[in-house]
């Protein structure tokens, strides 16, 4: 991961798009998404699929946006910007999955990342079925990398959270996640067991990625800054194990780095930018 501040140097960055909501606390979504691409020196595009009106505590509305105007957006930035790394969070309805990913079909987002946002952190589904149908037969076939929580793994494998407890059940609807035609799985470990362990299938077979759990309550957009994050180290030039490693110890820091913050009433945001850590 590039070091916090310092001079920019003066080869032209890359540039990184991500595909998600917006999310008016600035903790998740494109929000986190573009802090991330920042914080690794990437140069940050987006396109917007849906307005949220929410905060640290609560979400009080949610405004998705037509399905042909969001490919306007992803368009506009493909025909002007040489894009290394896509991101997908959230998509909102079935229709932009369908969109999006007819725009993967026909190799327009290149090193793209699938961060499936199906289910919220209270376990309230936020997709329909024919979107979780799209997202199996249309999108995750063109993934590079796909970023699913437990519970979203549970969605898209047909299981639940509760027979992901072990690691075995986890590797095992990872491998099952890879015949959709992605080429790697992160089954991510989350806040839903003990360890922090993330599983990573891929065409070399599993790897288990530890990692220590950061007692914080402040881990709004986790799952969004780590998605951002491959695909920042992908645009970067990483491969796809280098850049899931290296994005897990990204996320492990900024939460880490805001563990004391009092930014808002409920879960409040990351410290992406090492702020914690600057003199």
């Amino acid at each position: 991961m590039p070091a916090y501040g310092g001079s920019v140097p003066d080869a032209t960055p890359p540039t990184a798009l991500t595909i998600a909501g917006s999310d008016s606390g600035g903790g998740a979504g494109a929000q986190a998404d573009l802090k991330t691409f920042a914080a690794h020196r990437v140069h940050g595009t987006c396109a917007l699929t849906a307005v949220t009106a929410q905060n640290t505590a609560e979400v009080r509305g949610v405004v998705a946006l037509e399905p042909w105007f969001v490919r306007q957006q992803v368009e506009a930035v493909l025909d002007d910007f040489a894009v290394g790394g896509v991101k997908t969070g959230m998509l909102a309805t079935a229709a932009i999955v369908r969109e999006v990913a007819d725009l993967a079909a026909a190799g327009r987002l290149p090193q793209l990342v699938v961060d499936p946002v199906l289910v919220s952190s209270s376990g309230h589904r936020l997709m329909e079925p024919e979107g979780i149908t799209a997202y199996l037969e249309l999108l995750l076939p063109h993934a590079v990398v796909a970023t699913p929580n437990l519970r979203e793994a549970a969605v898209l494998g047909d299981t639940t959270v509760e027979r992901l407890a072990t690691l075995d059940a986890r590797v095992d609807v990872a491998q099952r996640l890879r015949t959709t035609g992605a080429r790697y799985v992160v089954v991510k470990g989350g806040h839903l067991t003990e360890s922090a362990d993330d599983v990573v299938a891929g065409p070399d077979g599993v790897v288990v990625l530890p990692g220590t759990r950061v007692v914080t309550g402040n881990d709004h957009g986790t799952g969004c800054s780590l998605s951002a994050a491959v695909a920042a180290r992908l645009a970067l030039g990483a491969t796809v194990p280098d850049a899931v490693a290296e994005a897990k110890a990204y996320v492990a820091q900024a939460l880490a780095g805001a563990a004391a913050w009092h930014l808002g009433a409920g879960h409040g945001p990351l410290d992406h930018f090492g702020w914690s850590a600057s003199p």
